[in-house]
């Protein structure tokens, strides 16, 4: 007689992620904010526009998905799962409020080998309190337990997250001109691009662990300083754009500042970054004199402490600058927009 075989015996554990669910329902539901029309666990959820302040009828929806990449790498190390979370919402409302949108909701991706409900539980409580630092909503997502995709203990995730902003109000850059002044914003840390190499430079090379006490960094554990969470500017971003005119801002990710301030700049103008108008944190010079990196690259692989410039006209730096140090963000002069000749590179470094 042929052994009768269950979905269990494949490594796929069903009652675990009922359990899972179970478990962050009333986690998820903290986090709706008027307008959501659903309850976890169903197919799919709803979201009313009508509830929202925008009811011109010329209201745009604007969309971002994105992962935390290889700084889950570090969580596995460490142990610590709670602050990826955090991260993975911060990649992706960062792109949309660029825009001038405000975040509406939220859903995650959490694929691993086999569900541990503990760590997925963990990282949802990430997920939560980013929603909630971005005032969006979690509305649902997907948990994929998929035996031997992914070695024991780890998993991926990835972010989707939809917002809306009146069409007059789109903030994409194309009124920037020659004269106008680039505000850099302070990031966190490292946020959460550059680690293939930081892992590379560190752990693979350098011999790092996790548990090493840094004297660069203060005496803070090496793993506590990569896990640091992306800083999440909703809300100090939304309260710059009610009253003042933003241009352009762009959202310093992969490619640092050398490749993502001028995606904002119309063509014949120029980025250039005054280089002594800020310091960044320490853990920027201590991988570049671990790994020996040149400067150029490290602006182009690390935020390298400006995680959003604004761009705005020279009358309106004063105030912008006052809002966002308000609001306790670190903010200054990071530079200015120039003419762009036709042999001239997009942004220069003064």
């Amino acid at each position: 007689m042929k052994k009768t075989r269950t979905y269990r015996d494949a490594g796929v554990d069903i009652d675990a992620g009922n359990e899972f669910v179970k478990r962050i329902k009333p986690l998820v539901q903290s986090t709706f904010r008027p307008g959501v029309h659903t309850e976890i666990g169903g197919f799919g959820a709803a979201f009313s526009l009508a509830s929202e302040h925008y009811r011109s009828g010329d209201a745009l929806l604007v969309t971002s998905t994105d992962g935390v990449g290889t700084k889950l790498k570090i969580a596995f190390m460490t142990g610590v799962h709670h602050t990826v979370g955090i991260d993975l919402v911060a990649m992706c409302v960062n792109d949309i409020v660029v825009m001038g949108a405000q975040p509406l909701f939220f859903l995650d991706y959490f694929a691993t080998g086999k569900l541990s409900v503990d760590t997925a539980v963990k990282v949802v409580e990430g997920i939560v309190a980013g929603c909630k630092e971005a005032e969006c909503s979690l509305v649902g997502g997907e948990t994929a337990e998929m035996p031997d995709m992914y070695p024991a203990g780890e998993y991926d995730l990835a972010g989707f997250t939809v917002g809306v902003v009146d069409n007059e109000r789109v903030i994409d850059g194309s009124t920037i001109t020659v004269g106008d002044k680039i505000i850099g914003v302070g990031s966190s840390g490292l946020h959460s691009n550059g680690f293939s190499l930081v892992r590379k430079v560190l752990f693979q090379e350098g011999g790092f662990s996790v548990d090493d006490a840094i004297e660069e960094l203060g005496g803070r554990p090496l793993g506590e300083e990569l896990l640091t969470p992306t800083k999440i500017y909703v809300k100090p971003i939304q309260s710059v754009i009610r009253d003042v005119q933003v241009k352009g801002i762009a959202h310093i990710t992969g490619g640092g500042l050398v490749d993502n301030l001028p995606r904002i700049l119309p063509d014949r103008c120029q980025a250039r970054v005054f280089v002594n108008s800020w310091e960044p944190q320490p853990i920027f010079a201590f991988l570049q004199n671990q790994a020996g990196i040149e400067q150029r690259e490290m602006f182009r692989t690390f935020n390298c402490g400006v995680g959003l410039t604004l761009i705005c006209r020279e009358s309106e730096t004063d105030t912008v600058l006052d809002r966002l140090t308000g609001m306790g963000e670190k903010a200054w002069i990071l530079g200015e927009v120039a003419s762009r000749g036709d042999d001239d590179p997009a942004i220069e470094f003064v």
